[in-house]
């Protein structure tokens, strides 16, 4: 599995998938914030399968 995952994309899927998960536990406590564990898993493993067939890479070179 190579990274497809730029440190930019990194970073803000972290910080969206935490702010969504927050908001099952504050704030209107849906489960729809459990989305935010996608993101949160892409940004940490630096892996998108939406990215393959797209054929986007946003790490700049190939790891």
């Amino acid at each position: 599995m190579k990274t497809n995952v730029g440190n930019l994309d990194r970073i803000l899927r972290i910080i969206i998938g935490v702010a969504l998960l927050a908001i099952t536990v504050i704030g209107p406590k849906s489960l729809w914030g459990l989305i935010g564990i996608v993101p949160l898993a892409t940004g940490l493993f630096r892996f998108c399968p939406l990215y393959v067939p797209l054929g986007i890479n946003s790490c700049g070179k190939d790891d």
